[in-house]
């Protein structure tokens, strides 16, 4: 635990695990509480975002015992990944125009933001956590860029839903703006969708560039080292499928006589995400104070079946949801998907109630019971989902329910998918079959 706690400090995982936490806190408060019908005000929003960068702050001072000097350094942090979506407010009304406010806008934001932090800060060194064990921050940085993706995943989702994928004709652009330029004031209707969802997809695309480097510095292990890589290389990828997926191919032009939209690669890009989030499930469970610790497997007579189960659930999975991102797009395989949807529910609840009921270690017992859970949900909101797009196949736009439901459907694949990866890992890692 000592060569953990070093490895940690060396590469400031728990600075950068706060900082990029509040920042997706803080991001996805502000895209989901300005969704029509229900819009929060700018007072309350304001109140909101400084209470997240004063949480971080106190997170910084509790568990990090970095002091106010930490929360000043993570809420710094914070106000520096805030200004991609700050150039919203402060770009004139001609494209890539900035206004003269900026120049201490942009300051003045970095500095109450780190200011708050310290706050916070000062406030959780006062009531410092009771615990023995350090908190495993380079885990808690790889949990956070999953969850920053598993936002992504629910904001591509409402597109999607809400039938907004085409609403901003260019790219890398929007509207021959700068993307980080393009005013609130015009970010209404599927716009909103659209281009909250590219600038998500640049918060994920830093965080992923950024847990990389932290992990290529820090982890000795070549496959931490081989999977970060290959993050960083999907998530790039994924950026370009999206943007081409609304071209067709590479042009600055803003004429939708000059575009070819791309339905094959758009279905790429939705199952890509699906694989990205679980890489990043993947690497923190690998990079998790339990796995490290380097346990020696415990021989038990069921593990080399409930590696093979385990094993089948994730490759069923994948291609439940590969055949999910095909229905959204191409509104087909409706009745393939059904029928694997019944063989999934099978094979998840039997390597659920084995993990649950066969294994002494909590961590697989609380993963089995879990899966169990999911995949009835999962169930239930397909059901929904189904109800409701058949019962307003000719409506549009889309209404509410029928919106919701789908999204949730789609986003809680994602989430069992996770959950299956992280119930594979933990049996090839905790238990090995008795010969």
């Amino acid at each position: 635990m000592d060569e953990l706690a070093e490895t940690q400090r060396m590469g400031r995982a728990d600075l950068l695990a706060i900082g990029f936490g509040t920042t997706v806190a803080m991001w996805g408060i502000g895209y989901f509480s300005r969704m029509s019908p229900v819009v929060v005000s700018s007072r309350v929003l304001l109140v909101v975002m400084l209470a997240c960068l004063v949480g971080g702050g106190f997170v910084a001072g509790r568990y990090a015992g970095r002091g106010w000097l930490g929360g000043l350094r993570t809420g710094a942090l914070a106000g520096l990944l805030n200004l991609l979506v700050l150039g919203s407010v402060l770009g004139g009304d001609q494209p890539n125009q900035i206004g003269p406010s900026a120049f201490w806008w942009i300051p003045g934001s970095i500095l109450v933001a780190a200011l708050a932090g310290a706050v916070g800060a000062a406030v959780g060194t006062c009531w410092k956590a009771d615990r023995q064990d350090p908190v495993n921050w380079t885990s808690a940085f790889a949990g956070v860029a999953a969850a920053a993706t598993l936002i992504l995943l629910t904001v591509g989702a409402m597109v999607t839903s809400k039938q907004a994928g085409l609403s901003v004709p260019d790219w890398p652009n929007t509207f021959g703006y700068n993307m980080f330029l393009y005013p609130l004031s015009r970010m209404t209707g599927g716009i909103y969708y659209e281009h909250g969802h590219r600038l998500f997809g640049t918060l994920v695309g830093l965080t992923t560039v950024v847990l990389a480097i932290h992990l290529w510095v820090t982890d000795r292990r070549r496959s931490i080292k081989t999977a970060a890589a290959v993050a960083v290389v999907a998530v790039i990828a994924q950026g370009i499928l999206g943007g081409l997926r609304v071209t067709g191919h590479f042009t600055l032009s803003t004429s939708h006589a000059d575009m070819a939209p791309n339905i094959t690669i758009a279905m790429v890009h939705g199952a890509l995400g699906q694989l990205f989030f679980a890489l990043l499930v993947a690497l923190t469970v690998a990079t998790s104070a339990t796995w490290v610790a380097g346990r020696r497997p415990a021989a038990v007579s069921a593990a080399a079946t409930d590696r093979s189960l385990t094993v089948l659930l994730v490759v069923l999975l994948v291609v439940q949801l590969v055949l999910g991102v095909i229905l959204r797009h191409r509104y087909g395989a409706m009745v393939i998907h059904i029928s694997m949807a019944v063989f999934v529910t099978v094979v998840a609840v039997a390597a659920g109630l084995r993990s649950w009921g066969l294994y002494d270690e909590r961590i697989v017992q609380r993963l089995g019971l879990t899966l169990i859970f999911l995949t009835g949900l999962q169930v239930l909101l397909g059901v929904g989902a189904f109800i409701a797009t058949g019962a307003t196949a000719f409506v549009r736009p889309p209404p509410a329910p029928e919106v919701v439901l789908a999204t949730a459907h789609q986003v809680a694949g994602a989430v069992l998918l996770g959950w299956a990866v992280m119930l594979l890992l933990w049996h090839r890692r905790l238990f090995v079959g008795k010969l």
